[in-house]
């Protein structure tokens, strides 16, 4: 099965991508808690009742790559709570005609996963909008889920 993988064309230098993938309160979520950009160093994201991630930093090359390795994961709407852990999350950024070209890729994310279709719809949203946003005017959309009201209904639906 295929990993997950989006590919964006992004009107910004390869270091401004980079700055911006580093910067994930920027375009992912702003309350991500630690450090973000060294290696070796992690970071926590969550979104209160839905989703939470504990993430370290493994792969830092200014300018072409960041890679993460989700290392504990939690999601209210699945019954297989290890289906992030281990998995690497990775961003290849290369120079392209306007600026450049940035693959972003969860391997371990595969259609065979439970949380597939609300995860691909997030990354799809947070890549290919958010971070785009934010290396090209220095604004994305963190915390803008599109799918997060309809999970909220959801869950309250379930439990009600």
């Amino acid at each position: 099965m295929s990993d997950y993988t989006t590919t964006i064309d992004v009107e910004a230098h390869p270091e401004q991508v980079y700055a911006a993938v580093v910067n994930p309160r920027g375009w992912w979520n702003d309350a991500i808690e630690g450090s973000t950009d060294a290696v070796g160093e992690s970071f926590r994201f969550e979104v209160p009742g839905i989703h939470r991630s504990h993430i370290l930093v493994t792969e830092l090359d200014p300018g072409r790559r960041v890679t993460w390795r989700v290392l504990d994961n939690w999601m209210a709407f699945v019954a297989d709570q290890r289906e992030w852990v281990d998995s690497e999350i990775r961003f290849e950024i290369e120079a392209a005609a306007g600026g450049s070209r940035v693959r972003f890729t969860h391997v371990g994310l595969t259609p065979l996963e439970e949380c597939y279709e609300l995860c691909s719809n997030a990354w799809g949203h947070f890549i290919s909008r958010s971070l785009k946003q934010l290396a090209e005017t220095g604004a994305g959309l963190p915390g803008t889920n599109p799918d997060e009201a309809k999970v909220r209904e959801d869950l309250a639906r379930q439990s009600g």
